[in-house]
C-alpha cells in the first residue's frame, strides 16, 4: 500500500496534518508515503482530480489502484487504523 498525501503551503489543514504525518511515518517505516504540492505537481493533481479543498490523501493497494480517499484534517488513531486495514492491499 502506498499513500499519496496532496497539500500546499497555504492550506492551514496541511499544516496540522505535517506533524501528524511525520509521527505516522517514523512509528511506521515500511509505509510507502509521497507528497505533492498543489501548485507544483499539477501533473498528479489532475491525475487523482484533486481540487482546491486540501489535504487530500489517496490510500493506493499495491497495483496503484485507489481503494480510499480521505480530504481534511484526519485525526492520527484514525489515519493508522485505515493503514492497518489496508496495509496488505
Amino acid at each position: 500500500m502506498k499513500v499519496l498525501k496532496f497539500g500546499a503551503v497555504w492550506c492551514p489543514g496541511c499544516l496540522v496534518m505535517k506533524p501528524i504525518w511525520a509521527e505516522i511515518e517514523a512509528e511506521m517505516t515500511n509505509l510507502e508515503t509521497e507528497y505533492y504540492d498543489f501548485d507544483n505537481d499539477k501533473e498528479m493533481i489532475e491525475k487523482y482530480h484533486i481540487d482546491h479543498i486540501l489535504p487530500v490523501f489517496v490510500f493506493l493497494d499495491n497495483g496503484d489502484n485507489e481503494i480510499l480517499r480521505l480530504t481534511g484534517e484526519v485525526d492520527k488513531d484514525k489515519l493508522i487504523d485505515v493503514i492497518n486495514e489496508n496495509i496488505d492491499k
